[in-house]
């Protein structure tokens, strides 16, 4: 297992899957190495589209289109599906170039779904 010094370059390889994207939303990285893709500063929680955080255990990338879409969990390998903690979450402790190419490919495809997908509206 990987310590947690290469956790910075785990951190920076999930960034730069979320990157290209910062042309067209919402863009933010933190002092602390973790990044976030938004729709909107501020709005509502669905608003919310992917990020990075660092952990003291292990990297975490969110990817909140699988969440919303769950046919897309459909399309993971089973060796990216080990790597799921709950519905939206991708818990790494190192750089794995083929698993962080097949997650680039569904960040691809969910954000391009989650463009215009809007949440279920409630009912009261």
């Amino acid at each position: 297992m990987a310590g947690t010094s290469e956790f910075p370059v785990v951190a920076a390889r999930l960034r730069a899957i979320l990157e290209p994207y910062g042309d067209r939303l919402l863009w933010q990285a933190d002092p602390a190495g973790g990044a976030k893709l938004e729709r909107a500063p501020g709005g509502h929680p669905w608003d919310y589209i992917a990020g990075v955080r660092l952990g003291k255990s292990y990297v975490s990338y969110y990817l909140m289109p699988v969440y919303a879409m769950p046919k897309l969990v459909e399309t993971i390998s089973p060796e990216l599906r080990r790597r799921m903690q709950g519905k939206a979450c991708f818990n790494f402790t190192r750089v794995d170039e083929p698993l962080f190419a097949e997650l680039a490919a569904l960040t691809a495809t969910g954000i391009e779904r989650f463009r215009d997908w809007q949440p279920p509206q409630r009912t009261r």
